[in-house]
């Protein structure tokens, strides 16, 4: 089923109407869908590379937008729809002790999922269900998913189709080295 929904979704890309999927894939990823709308962005992008930066921008709203979704599933309805979302992902039995130091982390968890391949939908739930602050919520997701974002979409503008095999392979692990290092020099800063 996952392998029919990855084509479909794929196949969006092509449409006349790619934005407006590209939109609601991006919206939805955020929050319960588990296909990335990179699977659309990428293909959109290399057909129009002149368009990069919007498609972008039409990528980090959507996406913005559907983490405040997911963030009011936890907030408001964690018990009936939070939960049940988080099982199916595999992550509820993590979910207690991932509570108690959540909020303490602040920022940290919303900019590692938003940039990382960790799946965002978790965190914007999350985040509801402990109760982060809606700012530090937003601002981070504008910052961490529009670095994303905006990266992919300069990468493939300046490089085009030759960079897409590194983006879909190597990227995801390019911004996990880039939280750890942040995050190194953070605690380097503080501690040392």
């Amino acid at each position: 089923m996952i392998r029919r929904l990855y084509d479909w979704t794929l196949g969006l890309a092509g449409h006349r109407h790619a934005f407006w999927a590209l939109a609601l894939v991006s919206f939805a990823e955020s929050s319960f869908f588990p296909i990335p709308p990179d699977l659309i962005m990428i293909p959109m992008i290399l057909a129009a590379p002149h368009r990069a930066f919007v498609i972008a921008g039409v990528c980090l709203v959507s996406s913005v937008l559907g983490g405040l979704v997911g963030y009011g599933i936890g907030y408001f309805f964690y018990d009936q729809l939070g939960q049940p979302i988080l099982a199916a992902l595999g992550k509820a039995d993590a979910m207690a002790a991932f509570n108690t130091r959540f909020n303490d982390l602040g920022f940290w968890p919303v900019l590692i999922a938003g940039l990382t391949p960790f799946p965002y939908k978790v965190i914007t739930i999350m985040s509801g269900w402990t109760g982060l602050p809606l700012v530090t919520f937003m601002v981070t997701s504008l910052v961490a998913r529009g670095l994303r974002f905006f990266i992919v979409a300069g990468l493939l503008w300046k490089y085009g189709a030759p960079i897409r095999d590194f983006i879909e392979r190597r990227l995801g692990l390019m911004f996990i080295l880039f939280v750890i290092l942040l995050m190194g020099g953070f605690y380097v800063v503080r501690f040392l």
